[in-house]
């Protein structure tokens, strides 16, 4: 059945406009957007109370460490955090994280999430990513500096559509493997990138990750860079496109480093309640903004955040207007995952899903603590 829909506002081009209606098709389909200046007298209007949205693009996640909720305590830092998933990880059945990816999967839908970049380092959840409502694009995770075989995870993505490969970071794997990685999947990349003080340190033979590697016996072969930006810049080709994800330490250097080289085709993905809950750390969102690149906001997983929620990460970006925030979470995301064709927008032709964001102070134009999003199309 066809349905006509209305708000008080409607995300329309990156603006929130009032008296808007939007006619769907019984597929979903936006057939058409009108102006009225009084909704109360159209015909089987549905109206809803607060802003109309297409359905939001989750930039980066980890569905599979949904398991993980609270079993890691806040604020330790990133260096206890990554100590803490390779201890608690491994206490757990498959049956648990199963059942802690599907609540999660259906959480995210019910809240309006219509696409997810999702990092995989096996296989166990795809069932649940195949069955889901949700589109789903698997990024298969290769990390680790002792580790040179590709072949294992490349033959695992090639089992599944919209699956991939992608380099775990710029600190965690060598040369020649990162290179035939990004090579290989241009399309897609995702790179957690400067999430600690200690990834550029590392290319200056200091800080702890440097110590640990020391430790270790673990050498770099990439060191020679520079700096993680500049890896990025000369390692990955310049057609891709990528995500580069938290860039909590980025500086305007990085950014006009990576942007020059890979102009068009990055995203700068900001997951801010997963830095809040393991470092107190804030992604760099003004300076972002002020440097005109595309940002897209990601929910990180469970292990590291309180919910999976994009309007509780989008309220965590202070100085930024309620509309941009809301083109981060939708066509930003859409442009950053190639499927700004049909979803992102509300547009004729497309089929992006629909969503209200409810508990909105309009006086300010801002997210309060009571403001949440739910699925309606």
């Amino acid at each position: 059945m066809s349905r006509r829909i209305a708000s008080h506002y409607t995300l329309i081009n990156g603006e929130l406009k009032r008296n808007i209606i939007v006619d769907i098709d019984p597929s979903g389909t936006i057939t058409n957007i009108s102006h009225t200046e009084n909704i109360d007298c159209e015909a089987s209007v549905e109206f809803y109370p607060g802003i109309l949205i297409p359905g939001m693009i989750n930039a980066h996640c980890h569905l599979e460490l949904s398991y993980l909720r609270g079993a890691i305590a806040e604020g330790g830092g990133y260096a206890t955090f990554a100590s803490e998933i390779g201890r608690v990880r491994g206490g757990y059945t498959a049956e648990e994280r199963l059942r802690a990816a599907s609540v999660a999967d259906a959480m995210m839908w019910e809240q309006g999430i219509e696409a997810v970049a999702d990092i995989a380092n096996d296989d166990l959840v795809m069932p649940v990513k195949e069955q889901s409502k949700i589109e789903y694009k698997s990024l298969f995770e290769f990390f680790g500096l002792n580790n040179h075989d590709t072949t294992s995870l490349v033959n695992l993505a090639s089992k599944y559509s919209n699956a991939s490969v992608t380099p775990h970071s710029t600190y965690s794997v060598q040369d020649r493997e990162f290179c035939d990685i990004c090579s290989r999947y241009s399309e897609l990349l995702s790179l957690h990138f400067l999430e600690s003080e200690n990834e550029a340190l590392l290319y200056h033979d200091t800080g702890s990750l440097h110590a640990w590697y020391h430790k270790m016996g673990w050498k770099c072969d990439f060191l020679g860079y520079g700096s993680p930006a500049k890896r990025v810049a000369e390692c990955i080709p310049h057609e891709s496109r990528l995500l580069l994800v938290h860039n909590t330490l980025a500086t305007a250097s990085d950014i006009q480093i990576i942007e020059r080289a890979i102009s068009g085709h990055v995203t700068w993905v900001l997951c801010p309640e997963s830095n809040r809950y393991i470092s107190n750390l804030c992604p760099p969102v003004t300076l972002l903004d002020e440097m005109g690149v595309n940002i897209a906001i990601g929910t990180d997983s469970l292990a590291s955040a309180r919910s999976l929620s994009m309007v509780d990460n989008m309220r965590l970006l202070k100085g930024i207007s309620l509309e941009k925030l809301l083109g981060y979470a939708t066509i930003n995301g859409a442009k950053a995952l190639g499927i700004d064709s049909t979803k992102g927008s509300i547009e004729i032709g497309k089929k992006p899903g629909l969503a209200i964001i409810e508990g909105v102070d309009f006086a300010t134009m801002t997210l309060t603590t009571d403001s949440r999003s739910y699925r309606i199309l």
